[in-house]
């Protein structure tokens, strides 16, 4: 019987150490990816804030760094999927909100600029002052 309990708190000990140790990774990759994107070092940060969304699907800030690699890359259509999924998986990222309105203003599709800048509008509370320059943006490449 002894021998049983001491088994079963070896297990218990070994499993909460084990997932500790994976709770952890997930915020290390996001933090290392984030300082090498500051690097500029877009490869290797998108490689880690892959990783990070192997651990944490969820995680949109990992999502929304992808997009901005892929903005810097020149990858507009991969750049659209992240900040998407971004916005899926948090409707009122600002930022998300309005690098999609601005991909869309450059792709001319205006319809759906305007439609995300109203969204912005809606639910700003840090780029409210952006929201002006898309505005803009938007009339004077919708006129010509």
């Amino acid at each position: 019987m002894k021998l049983i309990k001491l088994f079963i708190n070896f297990i218990t000990i070994f499993f909460c150490l084990f997932f500790s140790k994976i709770l952890l990774a997930e915020d290390v990759y996001f933090q290392e990816g984030k300082k090498l994107f500051e690097l500029k070092k877009y490869e290797d940060s998108k490689f880690k804030f892959e990783k990070d969304i192997v651990f944490n699907p969820k995680n949109e800030n990992s999502y929304l760094y992808l997009a901005k690699i892929f903005n810097k890359k020149g990858k507009k259509s991969l750049e659209e999927t992240n900040l998407n999924t971004v916005i899926l998986l948090n409707p009122k990222n600002e930022e998300a909100i309005y690098l999609l309105a601005d991909l869309n203003i450059k792709k001319s599709d205006f319809s759906k600029a305007k439609e995300l800048i109203d969204t912005l509008e809606t639910v700003c509370e840090k780029l409210c002052s952006s929201k002006k320059g898309l505005l803009e943006k938007l009339e004077s490449l919708s006129k010509q």
